[in-house]
């Protein structure tokens, strides 16, 4: 397991933040990159961001993480949409100022907050040289609030977006995303996680099985960076 390189991030505000890049298996290397934004609860040190991005890095794909910035600054509130924005736009230019791949084939995304924040920023420029958005547990609502999707920018997106959603999941099930993903284009693809909660976790707590599901998903996600 290769430890991650460090590359320091100037945002627009002024600001610095750092990200992780860790890199492709050089046996496998696929000649892609991927940057994973976290999500609002925990930065790009939890253990599930630093899992998928040794695994999928193993896979072949070179894995960029990063820090928001008020995680950075050790705030626990996550800034206004717009800061965020700004921020991923960062990660993204010192991405391909810096690895060779991300100016072959780069693909954005992340886990929750980190893969909606993926999605507007691409929403908002069709220029963004992005082949693909992956999103893992893509928050499409509050939980217990239905009614408030986050999807109106979803169709400006225009590119191709894999989304890994557990059937648990309080913030969106892959029901509950398939009518909206239907009448996109191009049309998402859908992985869905069978008893997985927003997480991926499983209700038992059986270490084989959840190491299976995450190891099922990641294969899924470099399979799909493959063939698009």
């Amino acid at each position: 397991m290769r430890k991650p390189s460090e590359l320091d991030v100037a945002v627009g505000t002024g600001a610095r933040t750092r990200a992780l890049v860790y890199p492709a298996s050089d046996a496998d290397r696929i000649g892609a990159a991927l940057i994973l934004g976290h999500g609002a609860g925990a930065g790009q040190q939890s253990e599930f961001m630093v899992e998928f991005a040794h695994a999928l890095a193993t896979l072949g794909i070179d894995i960029v993480t990063f820090n928001f910035l008020y995680i950075e600054q050790r705030r626990k509130l996550p800034d206004r949409g717009p800061v965020l924005e700004d921020c991923y736009r960062a990660v993204i230019r010192a991405v391909r100022d810096e690895l060779d791949s991300s100016r072959q084939t780069l693909f954005i995304g992340g886990k929750s907050m980190g893969g909606r924040i993926a999605t507007q920023v691409a929403a908002g420029d069709p220029s963004l040289p992005v082949a693909g958005l992956v999103l893992l547990g893509y928050p499409l609502h509050p939980p217990g609030q239905l009614e408030r999707l986050r999807d109106g920018h979803l169709p400006s997106v225009r590119r191709p977006m894999l989304f890994v959603q557990g059937t648990r999941d309080a913030f969106g099930t892959p029901d509950e995303l398939a009518p909206i993903v239907a009448r996109l284009s191009p049309v998402p693809s859908v992985y869905p996680v069978e008893k997985g909660d927003h997480s991926f976790k499983l209700q038992k707590r059986d270490a084989e099985k959840q190491a299976d599901v995450y190891r099922a998903i990641q294969n899924a996600i470099a399979s799909w960076i493959v063939v698009v």
